[in-house]
């Protein structure tokens, strides 16, 4: 832990008055619960704060207290300009826009760039809800069960529920504290990672279909067909990669998910000890050795045969 980093956060929140914080696109659970956790908890010692999300809420969060206060843009002037959870700048899209450069940067993923004046990034978190959760008290901020929730959120997401190689004691009892803070484990557990609406798990079917094995690397597609077939509203993949990371003799799996013409998401998840991250930065993204991903120009097909070339390096 860097306590002068914590200590020089926490001035900047006790002076700040009108405060805006942001996440990245298409948002997962930590970037929700990291925006909402620590955006609740400045909101009830008297802040002005502005949560913004440039692709809203997933339907999955939205029980949760507060996430109908999260916007796609922020309005008005601010003092201070918080990131969370977002290794560069690109991911947030325009939310940025007209506000300048951010001076504070909470992150876990070690491919993050440290754009922020102060850069908290703590590399060996399993969540950048773990990094929030446990500066509150540094920063004199409080915790209720809406704030407590959000923050279960995020360590439940980015940690499937506490199954991934990251999770260890120091995880496990800042998730006691949250649970003795009122929130309720298993109602999280169920919204954050196994309730699935029937159009997602059709989008989930076309991915099945697709699926192919090679050596250690599975990897499916979707694509606009599939979504707009399916129905599924969101521009991810509805969280299928988490299910065929957990396949027998996979040691890395991937998702391409074509965003429009020209444009495809790619995600990995890594077994073993494979490092995906240093595959994403190869394509302009990021993440984790387990679990990273790239959002890379051109077709679908294109873009194929590219990552699967590079991830077939990584793993001979």
């Amino acid at each position: 832990m860097n306590k002068s980093i914590y200590a020089a956060i926490g001035e900047k929140f006790k002076i700040a008055q009108e405060i805006l914080i942001v996440t990245h696109l298409r948002p997962d659970g930590d970037a929700i619960g990291s925006l909402l956790g620590l955006g609740l908890s400045l909101q009830k010692v008297g802040k002005s704060v502005q949560m913004v999300s440039i692709d809203g809420v997933p339907a999955s969060f939205r029980h949760l207290s507060g996430s109908d206060k999260i916007s796609k843009q922020g309005i008005g002037n601010f003092d201070l300009v918080v990131v969370v959870d977002c290794s560069d700048l690109d991911r947030v899209g325009d939310a940025l826009n007209g506000f300048g450069p951010p001076q504070i940067n909470i992150d876990h993923h070690i491919t993050n760039l440290r754009f922020a004046g102060l850069n908290l990034v703590e590399t060996e978190a399993a969540a950048t809800a773990e990094i929030i959760a446990q500066g509150l008290s540094i920063w004199g901020l409080p915790l209720s069960v809406e704030i407590s929730d959000a923050l279960l959120t995020g360590l439940l997401a980015d940690t499937i529920g506490f199954r991934t190689s990251g999770v260890n004691g120091r995880v496990l009892r800042i998730a006691a504290e949250l649970v003795d803070t009122g929130s309720n484990l298993s109602n999280l557990y169920r919204h954050t990672l196994l309730q699935k609406s029937i159009n997602a798990v059709r989008y989930w079917g076309a991915g099945l279909v697709n699926l192919k094995f090679e050596k250690g690397i599975v990897w499916t597609t979707l694509t606009l067909e599939d979504r707009k077939a399916a129905e599924y509203p969101g521009r991810d993949d509805a969280d299928l990669i988490n299910l065929l990371s957990y396949l027998n003799d996979v040691e890395v799996a991937i998702i391409l998910i074509e965003q429009s013409e020209n444009a495809v998401k790619v995600s990995w998840r890594a077994q073993n000890g494979k490092d995906v991250s240093r595959v994403a930065e190869q394509f302009g993204g990021g993440g984790h050795r387990a679990a990273a991903g790239a959002e890379i120009v051109g077709s679908l097909s294109d873009v194929q045969v590219r990552v699967l070339n590079a991830t077939r390096e990584l793993i001979v």
